[in-house]
Order: structure tokens, then sequence, then C-alpha cells
């Protein structure tokens, strides 16, 4: 069978045979309902390679593992704006929006107006999706971005926002402060102020998401401390 001759139901057939009831447990309680080892994954999209048009069928099919595939096989420049709009609306298990939203829409032509439009939006998921992507603005294209005014937003919204949306906005809160010292005070005190993510659990070597640890420690890592 060649790459060529591969249909949906020939790849979920596969997918079905890479189920592992153990990786579905432990899935589970991130939310996510598929139970692929994520290697196993990569490995089949490295054999697909590139294909749009099965990345879209796999994507319709609503099964989170093979909506995984579709993004690791897709074209990320082919898509729509309404498209990728429609599709973070959708995505459902956190890894797709994650993946969605990174190995995709970061690569769009359309981002930076999805960001905009994201941003402002009343689903606290997709407005999770326009701080993402802010958060990427932050750190590789900061030219135009009103830091200040976006810290004003954190500071009056992130402490009640709901879980997705108020990790996404601590790492931009983060990522300002990492990125830009003559706000990094500033961060470091918001962060002091909502202790938002502060006794989040972090395994041994793991740096916290709690914004003044988490700046403090990346400072030091690129000054060579």
């Amino acid at each position: 069978m060649t790459v060529a001759e591969v249909t949906v139901s020939e790849v979920m057939a596969e997918l079905a045979a890479l189920e592992d009831p153990k990786i579905r447990a432990v899935n589970a309680r991130h939310g996510d309902d598929h139970g692929v080892n994520l290697g196993a994954l990569r490995a089949l999209a490295k054999r697909l390679k590139t294909q749009q048009e099965l990345a879209r069928r796999l994507w319709e099919t609503g099964d989170t593992a093979a909506r995984l595939l579709a993004l690791l096989i897709c074209r990320p420049k082919a898509f729509e704006r309404d498209e990728l709009d429609a599709m973070v609306r959708e995505a459902g298990a956190p890894k797709v929006h994650d993946w969605l939203v990174n190995y995709v829409v970061k690569k769009s032509p359309h981002a930076e107006e999805l960001r905009l439009a994201w941003l402002a939006d009343p689903d606290p998921v997709v407005a999770s999706a326009g701080w993402a992507l802010t958060t990427e603005r932050v750190a590789k294209k900061p030219a135009g971005l009103d830091l200040a005014g976006l810290l004003d937003v954190i500071e009056a919204g992130m402490k009640g926002a709901p879980d997705r949306l108020q990790w996404a906005m601590n790492h931009c809160l983060a990522q300002i402060g990492i990125e830009h010292p003559e706000h990094r005070a500033r961060a470091v005190g918001i962060g002091e102020r909502l202790e938002v993510l502060k006794d989040y659990p972090v395994s041994p070597g793991c740096t916290s998401p709690y914004a003044p640890v988490w700046i403090e420690e990346m400072v030091r890592r690129r000054n060579g401390e």
C-alpha cells in the first residue's frame, strides 16, 4: 500500500490498533480522550508525510487521535481564516487545541488577524488561543504590542479566569517578565499579588508555572548563573 492510496478508514484502523487503555487512562486525567502513544502517532505521521486532503478528512471524524494526526500531516498555510476559526472552536480536547494553535495557526498567514479576534472572544477556550498567539509575539515579534496594556488586562482578569484561559494569560505574564526587563518588576509584582498557580504541583527538576518563580528561573538561566 503506497502513501497515496491510504484511506481514512485504513488510518482509523491503524489508530485503533495503537490504542492502549493505560495511556487512555493517563490522558483522561488531562481531559484528552485518546489512548495512542504520541511517539507512535508521530511515527505514523512521518510515514504518511504531508497530505492536506487526508488531514481534512481525519479532522472531520471528530476522533481525538485522528485529529492529532491530522495536525501533524496537514499543510498549515493551506487553511483559510474561517476554517481555522471553526477548528479552534470545535477542537475539544486540550491536546488538540494546543497542537492546533502551536503547529498550525502560528504558521498561518492569518495568525495575527485571528490573534486579535480571539483575544476578544467571549468563549474562554477561544480566548486562550488568542493569548497563546500573543505570548508567541511577546517572545518573537513584540514590536507594536502594548505590553503595559497587556499587563493591565492580565492584572484585572487572570485571577478569576477559567483554567485554560488563566493558564494562557499566566504564560503571557511570565513571558513579558522574562523577555522585557523594563516590565519585569511589574510582571513579578502582578504574579505575587494574584498568586495564580502558586501552589501548582511540580515534578522534581521542573520549573514552577507560578510567574515570579518562572521569571526568576528563566532569567537566571539566560544569565548563565
